[in-house]
């Protein structure tokens, strides 16, 4: 049964929001985004003495007439940011759990229209294997992006993923121009580190927003089972196994768990980066910019 979050409604509870970068923005003129240079814009920031080669349209004549010297007006300045999405396309995203799937689209879906409606530049970058494919290019104005995301709710998880490989070889962003959040599980045995390292040394905001079900964080299985790896397609792997489930094994995966996600969380915040956990048990809002808000980058 095919499963969605994503309509009006959803849309509509988004509209009062906006991303919010912890570090300065070199993008480009024309966005919303306050930084601490000055610029062009109708705002007034403050003065500043007159040096030679300043315009002399901005001199305060009113200034002049008091102090007997030359002030010109600074005015605050105001960017476009480029928000750059990386979906982990793999198995264990949805291949056999529609909820999973919508729900990783739908946070997706949720930064992407934050990114247009406060007038961004977004990309949606799909992570299959090795590559890091942008199939939808750039993404400008709120007629493109319901259009992008039509195609998007269509999109198959399948096969596995290497975040750090495909992600530090891909071409698509600049450099201090915005906020690159990977959307994944991280169940992986690649290195995903060498993504947020990548993204770290491309002057980039970084988020890492972790997507996983009830099952997955308190699993309730019991006694013999087999357990099979959706990202594995020869049955002989030694990732697929016949193991008998104890209190004991249960009590160690949340341990493990708990660890994994300390050693994701510290490892960011070693970089600057930001990480959130979630579970498609909550809706996407309660959970998602419930947590942004916390971190800063959601005003």
């Amino acid at each position: 049964m095919k499963v969605s979050y994503l309509n009006d409604d959803f849309f509509g509870r988004l509209e009062t929001l906006a991303l919010n970068l912890h570090s300065d923005l070199s993008g480009f003129f024309g966005g919303k985004h306050l930084v601490r240079t000055y610029g062009q814009t109708v705002e007034f920031a403050d003065y500043r003495e007159y040096m030679l080669g300043d315009d002399i349209r901005r001199i305060d004549w009113n200034l002049y007439s008091r102090f007997e010297k030359y002030f010109i007006k600074l005015f605050t300045d105001e960017r476009q940011m480029h928000v750059q999405i990386y979906l982990d396309c793999s198995a264990s995203m949805g291949k056999n759990n529609p909820v999973k799937a919508a729900y990783s689209v739908g946070v997706a879906a949720a930064l992407g229209f934050l990114a247009v409606h406060n007038m961004d530049k977004l990309s949606i970058n799909l992570v299959k294997g090795n590559i890091a494919d942008n199939p939808y290019g750039t993404i400008v104005g709120k007629n493109s992006f319901f259009k992008t995301i039509r195609e998007l709710e269509e999109l198959h998880f399948d096969g596995e993923c290497d975040l750090g490989e495909a992600i530090a070889s891909s071409q698509g962003g600049g450099t201090g121009d915005g906020l690159a959040v990977i959307i994944s599980d991280f169940f992986t045995e690649y290195d995903w580190r060498k993504a947020v390292d990548y993204l770290v040394y491309k002057k980039r905001q970084v988020l890492l927003i972790q997507v996983m079900t009830p099952e997955e964080i308190d699993p309730l299985y019991d006694g013999r089972v087999n357990l099979i790896d959706l990202e594995s397609e020869d049955i002989a792997d030694p990732r697929n196994m016949k193991l008998r489930i104890t209190r004991g094994m249960q009590q160690a995966y949340a341990e493990a768990l708990h660890d994994y996600k300390q050693e994701l969380k510290s490892f960011c915040a070693s970089r600057g980066a930001d990480f959130v956990s979630v579970s498609t048990a909550e809706p996407i809002e309660k959970t998602l910019f419930g947590e942004l808000f916390k971190t800063g980058m959601m005003e």
